[in-house]
């Protein structure tokens, strides 16, 4: 939904008159934790639309703009939905609902047929594009996924990496990154390789261990179905029936990057994330994610999913920093020489 089309429904939603509705829920064992201790669920939907709500028996009684009448509506729709499947519903997953509700159209849908199903947990897209991001690794055999940090990028790809193994699609998944961001210049660390590396690659490995329980990767990790390297070795492979995810991409060089994308093999899916706003190469080095973005933008086979700091889905005080910072970029961009405000 563009900035326009928000502003409109916003407009129209400030002009209507206030509405009330009551919502109706079938199975009262579950309102307590749709509800929350002391109704602070309602409350955080409340502070976050600007609508009231009182509950009474198994009914809520919502009064507001009709707009956010209809978002609030599906919102507790689609957490009393998660809870009907046993998922846990707590503020991160009530931000998400609030998310997914108002900046989706009125007719598509919350994202609930996405959930990625892990050993550990059920994935939910938090946002319309992390339900487009996790549509299209499932539809497309190379994928890049760009935006500012806590966008969720690696999170979901690691996430559809570890269902797509356990479901057999996959043989092994390979997560990589630029080990040193300009270069990959281990040999001035302390320690054995796996030790000048393991820092770098820390946050896959977060990510796999909130996937399946720490015993089974280590287990595949040990029988080569899980690898996690740096991507400089990754020259010279060809990675068939794999799950490859490169992390940090933006780090990489041009060359780097062909070589990296040319390592498909055959039943191979390959997810590429990075954030161009933060490149650590050496002065005029130009990062091998911008000009893979603008050397490939035409082939209609790569699906492209570019995130913005509405998707942040960390701390909502994530968002309003990275919205700071973008807003701060921009002046300094209007203030460089050459450049003008028009």
């Amino acid at each position: 939904m563009t900035k326009s089309s928000h502003a409109i429904r916003a407009t129209r939603a400030a002009k209507a008159p206030d509405a009330e509705t009551v919502l109706s829920f079938d199975d009262n064992k579950l309102l307590a934790e749709l509800f929350g201790e002391h109704d602070r669920n309602l409350a955080l939907i409340e502070k976050r639309l600007g609508v009231t709500m009182s509950s009474r028996g198994n009914r809520v009684v919502l009064h507001g703009p009709p707009e956010q009448i209809r978002v609030a509506k599906a919102v507790l729709a689609d957490l009393h939905g998660r809870l009907k499947r046993g998922l846990e519903v707590g503020n991160g997953e009530i931000e998400a609902a609030i998310r997914m509700n108002r900046d989706a159209a009125p007719s598509e849908t919350s994202g609930s047929g996405l959930e990625v199903a892990t050993a550990k947990r059920r994935v939910s897209p938090r946002s319309p594009r992390q339900g487009e991001y996790i549509n299209k690794i499932r539809t497309h055999e190379l994928i890049f996924g760009v935006g500012p940090a806590g966008t969720g990028k690696t999170y979901l790809a690691v996430a559809s990496a570890a269902s797509m193994l356990l479901a057999g699609q996959v043989d092994r998944i390979i997560l990589s990154r630029p080990a040193v961001e300009a270069g990959e210049r281990l040999g001035f660390l302390p320690g054995d390789i796996s030790e000048k590396i393991d820092p770098y690659l820390r946050p896959l490995y977060d990510a796999l261990y909130d996937m399946m329980p720490g015993d089974q990767v280590l287990k595949r990790l040990q029988e080569g179905q899980i690898e996690v390297a740096p991507l400089a070795f990754m020259r010279g492979r060809t990675l068939a029936n794999s799950f490859v995810i490169l992390d940090e991409a933006q780090n990489t060089t041009p060359m780097q990057m062909k070589m990296f994308l040319t390592r498909m093999g055959e039943n191979s899916r390959m997810v590429v994330n990075g954030d161009p706003s933060q490149v650590d190469l050496p002065l005029g080095q130009k990062s091998g994610l911008v000009d893979a973005l603008d050397t490939l933008r035409d082939i209609e086979e790569i699906g492209f999913v570019r995130f913005t700091g509405e998707d942040v889905v960390r701390h909502h005080l994530v968002t309003r920093v990275v919205e700071a910072y973008d807003r701060n970029d921009r002046r300094l961009d209007l203030r460089a020489p050459g450049r003008t405000a028009g």
